[in-house]
């Protein structure tokens, strides 16, 4: 069944599950639909499987038998992203813009097609912008009969949601998944071997798809370990700055990966549409119209390689405070479980070696650099001060 690709969420899951077999009670005039109402709200920590619950709950809602079967065709094409009923907001840029929810809110206000429900799935939702989050507010304080909105944020906090919106929806809090979980997830379905399963959700800091990644990418492994590298080879203040370089370099280089042959297959498509290359009538009229078009395209694409740059810089910022965070554990031995045990000899050296003050202090120092580049600080300029307030300590 699709459940059993939401990981370590059994309360939610139950939660889920009720509220799709009432769901079906309305479609099919059998139930007064307790239980189900038209927008949630699932929050949780980076990795918990948000989107994953997500799509799973608009699975069972397409599902025949209503529970989520994983074998008729409404869960099948849910879980591909291939549904006609069921959209997916996943914000490439840094933020999602009210002219495309005005947009998805008139969508959204159709009947169903094929489907039993039209359902509408905001990755990010904390990325929605004041305008956006009031065209979507209006959509939720008067929804259409047959649509549900799935939105999927870090918390509930204002900061994230609005209240507004929070408010009119039923929350689904998820929580960090068992590293048991995790693996057992890495075997099954991944076919991931025992003792390497059994290592990435030890290290991968509850989530997932990070799981998933290092125990698959020996490219992710190595940039994990660089990054772990780092405290206690800040001997010299030359030091700092060619970690800089190394770090940022890294983030340019996923960003490039991840973007490169994509940009251009999009932009060789727009091109295609807008008639480049065409030798028709009518066709230099289109060629030269189409201008603001691919201007407005490679604006999508740089705000795009911004936002994969910023996430690959947070990861390596979450490792480092990961790090600091079990030195002050071992320095106060508490029994807490360390976010890298595989670094254990490093941690014992660093707890050896530095104060509990000092190592407190380096720890603000990385989560003040994930706040000032979300603060669109530049990266380098933050990175620099960040590793400068790590090797003075």
């Amino acid at each position: 069944m699709i459940w059993s690709q939401v990981v370590g969420q059994p309360d939610a899951i139950a939660v889920l599950r009720g509220a799709a077999t009432a769901a079906a009670g309305v479609v099919d005039g059998a139930g007064s639909g307790a239980g189900m109402i038209h927008a949630w709200l699932f929050t949780g920590p980076p990795g918990s499987g948000r989107s994953v619950a997500a799509r799973a709950f608009a699975a069972a809602l397409q599902c025949v038998a209503g529970s989520g079967c994983g074998e008729c065709p409404g869960c099948r094409t849910t879980m591909a992203g291939t549904h006609a009923d069921v959209r997916l907001v996943v914000p490439e840029g840094l933020s999602i813009s009210v002219a495309e929810m005005r947009a998805l809110v008139q969508t959204s206000a159709r009947r169903p097609t094929g489907g039993r429900w039209q359902v509408v799935i905001i990755e990010d939702a904390d990325r929605l912008t004041e305008g956006a989050a009031n065209a979507l507010l209006k959509a939720i304080e008067e929804p259409p009969q047959r649509t549900v909105f799935l939105l999927c944020a870090p918390s509930d906090h204002p900061d994230d949601v609005p209240v507004t919106i929070r408010s009119r929806c039923r929350p689904v809090p998820l929580r960090t998944p068992a590293p048991a979980a995790i693996a057992e997830v890495l075997r099954d379905r991944d076919g991931i071997d025992e003792q390497t399963a059994g290592w990435a959700a030890s290290v991968c800091g509850g989530h997932v798809g990070r799981a998933r990644r290092l125990a698959t990418d020996p490219a992710a492994r190595d940039r994990r370990a660089a990054v772990l590298r780092i405290p206690l080879h800040l001997g010299r203040l030359a030091d700092v700055f060619e970690c800089a370089d190394d770090l940022v370099k890294t983030a340019e280089a996923d960003a490039s990966e991840v973007s490169g042959a994509r940009d251009e297959a999009e932009k060789d498509a727009l091109k295609t549409a807008m008639g480049h290359g065409g030798t028709g009538k009518g066709a230099v009229g289109a060629t030269r119209g189409s201008a603001g078009a691919i201007k407005e395209l490679e604006r999508r694409q740089k705000s795009r390689a911004t936002r994969t740059q910023r996430d690959a810089l947070d990861l390596a910022l979450v490792d480092l405070a990961g790090f600091y965070r079990d030195v002050l554990v071992s320095t106060g031995g508490a029994p807490a479980t360390l976010t890298h045990p595989d670094h254990a000899e490093h941690i014992d050296k660093a707890a050896r070696t530095w104060s509990p003050e000092s190592t407190l202090r380096r720890l603000e120092a990385v989560l003040s650099c994930r706040e000032a580049i979300e603060l669109n600080v530049k990266p380098r300029i933050a990175i620099e001060a960040m590793l400068t307030a790590l090797h003075r300590g």
